[in-house]
């Protein structure tokens, strides 16, 4: 806001003042009632000056005392996954132990631990550490695993796997370097545990999962996928993330045959697709996709993919095509005949094309009723994009101060 601006808005405080002000008999009180009104209004713009657009961040990263209020971020998602509430009625637990994971007796005080257990949690971390975990990291419902002030990597072993449960939250968590894992035991409550085949080597699995939030991680360089959703998942929010250096980073559907993922809802808003990514951002089978206000500033086959009739609403987005002369098509419609994927309802509103970039429309026409199942928020014009995604991945928050 500019000094012109920042004048007018002190000199309409000072004439909505005026009938009272003349009212008065004491001179100085006119004097500190002006100088009230003038600091009043220069702490509402401190505040106002917080906000970047993004609904999310703007929702809870103005507060310094996000540490004394961290379940309060429970209330600010939105999009298809916008009623995960985590562990947000639950307590505090605090990992304390980086090492020592034990996948079918884990130790309290571990990551393991806390995400098995039956009870609401919303789980924080002691300090700086690096996770790697023998075997996948399969979650419990209701549990919020939330990396804020510390630097927090799951990495250099299998890693997240939420399974047939709901509710879960994943925030400010850099995975990375995603292996596989299997053909071993694997708790997953206090009172089971149970033989895990090969897994895919996913940085995070969802398997049937609903009421999912991942906000605000780093992903980058896993065995399979970065974020994976199959298997009938949904209701699910990705956003506000930093995807780097990975092939196939998203897919959304199981397979062509598995027609339980009709009603798949999935939003995906507000993340980077950043350097050395290739393709999968997202591929989607069967459901309903919103791709609103992301960045991509690279990949090398193609950014948004899919097959067996997706309904795919891309808006606001900001898509940045590559050098190869080849790789321009933000699109690519996956095993079908034209014949067959010119019905699929693919649209592309308000998004920015740059460098040649182009996306190819299908199926029933930009306002069709058709997408109503595939919006989920309203999109901010894509010049805006930058602003939007200026915090994506992992954010550096530090205790007293804002995110």
């Amino acid at each position: 806001m500019g000094t012109s601006s920042l004048s007018l808005l002190f000199l309409l405080s000072f004439l909505l003042l005026l009938p009272s002000l003349f009212a008065s008999s004491n001179p100085q009180a006119v004097v500190d009632e002006v100088h009230r009104s003038i600091n009043g209004s220069r702490r509402n713009l401190g505040f106002l000056s917080c906000g970047t657009g993004n609904p999310i961040d703007d929702c809870w990263r103005c507060d310094p005392n996000w540490e004394k209020n961290r379940q309060r971020l429970a209330d600010c998602a939105i999009g298809f996954g916008k009623n995960a509430i985590g562990g947000r009625d639950g307590k505090i637990y605090v990992v304390t132990d980086s090492g020592n994971d034990d996948a079918v007796n884990p130790k309290p005080g571990t990551l393991r631990h806390a995400v098995i257990q039956t009870e609401p949690l919303w789980i924080i971390f002691a300090r700086d550490m690096v996770i790697q975990l023998k075997e996948e990291l399969i979650m419990n419902s209701f549990k919020t695993i939330d990396g804020r002030g510390a630097s927090v990597h799951i990495a250099g072993g299998p890693c997240i796997t939420i399974q047939y449960v709901t509710n879960i939250i994943i925030h400010g968590i850099n995975i990375h370097d995603c292996k596989q894992g299997g053909n071993a035991m694997v708790r997953s409550s206090p009172s089971h545990y149970g033989w895990r085949t090969v897994s895919d080597g996913d940085g995070v699995s969802i398997f049937g999962g609903s009421h999912v939030w991942v906000d605000h991680c780093s992903l980058s360089n896993c065995k399979d996928g970065l974020i994976d959703a199959i298997m009938g998942s949904t209701a699910i929010t990705i956003s506000n993330n930093y995807m780097t250096h990975h092939d196939k980073v998203m897919l959304l559907g199981h397979s062509d045959s598995y027609t339980q993922d009709k009603n798949m809802q999935v939003t995906i808003a507000f993340n980077h697709f950043g350097e050395g990514l290739v393709q999968r951002m997202p591929r989607c089978r069967h459901g309903y996709f919103h791709v609103v206000n992301n960045d991509y500033t690279h990949w090398e086959m193609y950014a948004i993919g899919g097959s067996a009739d997706p309904t795919i609403n891309s808006q606001g987005n900001r898509f940045l095509a590559p050098d190869i002369r080849f790789s321009k098509e933000v699109t690519k419609h996956e095993d079908a005949p034209e014949s067959e994927w010119k019905n699929w309802n693919w649209r592309t509103e308000g998004d920015l094309m740059l460098n040649g970039a182009f996306f190819t429309r299908s199926g029933a026409g930009a306002s069709s009723s058709s997408y109503i199942k595939a919006s989920s928020l309203s999109a901010r014009p894509s010049s805006l994009v930058g602003n939007l995604v200026s915090g994506s991945g992992v954010l550096n928050c530090r205790k007293g101060s804002r995110c």
